[in-house]
């Protein structure tokens, strides 16, 4: 099967770095992956193209990377499934993470969120005289969450990142849940208050727009922003509603259908959809089954440029943009509109 790969490459020990385009034409098995066909580049015609990949079985999430805009791992994605009409596969490096080299990223801001969680098993009070019981069952809703193999496709495609670097993430505040879920963090009750109160401060799970992104490019299926909207729940429930996230959830749903675009427009940066209800009891919250829940308006900053690179005569769409026009077609909103929701300014 013959393909073109056209890889966003950076080479940081030039005079002048710049990232830069260089297209390579190869044949490939049908059943080759996208990382077979990198492997094969670089092994056979340019031996300094970066990449980082390690198990081939999509269990250590090194190949993480952009493919057609989107967030994959490159070993369980097929060449053959990647290709435009074209017959031509964009590959990009992660995106929301300074590029090193071509298509490996620094993870250092990703992992710096993660420790920020503080993930580990906080217990308060005395110590048990045996082990910290956990029920079957809430292993069982936790075992999704600990799926997550840090791959970071999720910060790559969170369209909030690239407008607000400061915010958390989704890899760090599924994490977070993680925790809060466990019956065996917090009080005795398994109330994680004080992790609660850290996540509801700026830049934390009040920031998410539900933009839909993170749930569909996890390849584990760990549904971070399921995960931040229950722990908007379990904030509510507990009374943490002294802020404008959980007050905007708790709001009514004033934004009408039918409203003009000039109506709607000065209400963006302040005004969300609510979440459905709250919980009425201080257990820890069952996952949300629906992950397409109303529509939140928390970030801040300005859009990134469009994208400057051409191709064939016409400039590329940027990932925001793209992401953006994929999210509003889940939400029902124009694409204008949506991007217009995420960039607006809190």
């Amino acid at each position: 099967m013959d393909v073109k790969v056209n890889i966003k490459r950076y080479d940081s020990d030039a005079d002048a770095p710049a990232s830069y385009w260089q297209e390579f034409s190869l044949a490939v098995p049908e059943t080759a992956t996208v990382l077979d066909a990198l492997i094969q580049i670089r092994e056979e015609m340019d031996g300094t193209l970066s990449l980082r990949c390690s198990c081939r079985s999509a269990i250590c999430g090194s190949c993480a990377m952009r493919v057609n805009g989107h967030a994959v791992l490159a070993c369980k994605t097929r060449a053959s499934e990647s290709l435009n009409t074209e017959g031509v596969i964009t590959v990009e490096p992660a995106g929301n993470m300074p590029v090193v080299q071509d298509l490996v990223v620094d993870f250092d801001t990703f992992w710096d969120k993660i420790r920020a969680v503080e993930p580990y098993l906080q217990p308060q009070g005395p110590e048990p005289e045996g082990e910290y019981i956990a029920s079957n069952e809430s292993m069982l809703h936790l075992s999704s969450v600990t799926a997550c193999i840090m791959c970071g496709a999720c910060v790559s495609d969170c369209t909030v990142l690239e407008v607000d670097p400061t915010f958390l993430g989704p890899a760090a505040l599924a994490k977070a849940y993680r925790f809060t879920a466990d019956p065996r963090d917090g009080d005795a009750a398994g109330v994680s208050q004080r992790r609660l109160e850290q996540l509801g401060l700026p830049s934390g799970m009040w920031d998410c727009t539900r933009c839909y992104e993170c749930v569909q490019v996890c390849p584990k299926g760990v549904a971070p922003m399921d995960r931040i909207m229950a722990l908007r729940e379990q904030a509510i429930s507990l009374g943490l509603g002294d802020n404008n996230g959980a007050r905007h959830a708790e709001a009514p749903r004033v934004m009408q259908p039918r409203q003009s675009r000039d109506t709607i427009r000065p209400l963006l940066p302040r005004l969300t959809y609510s979440m459905g209800g709250t919980l009425s009891s201080h257990s820890k919250p069952a996952l949300p089954e629906e992950s397409a829940g109303g529509r939140d308006v928390t970030t801040r900053g300005a859009p990134p440029p469009p994208g400057q690179h051409q191709r064939g005569g016409a400039p590329l769409a940027s990932g925001f943009e793209i992401r953006c026009a994929e999210s509003a077609k889940r939400t029902r909103m124009s694409a204008r509109r949506m991007k217009a929701v995420v960039v607006a300014v809190r």
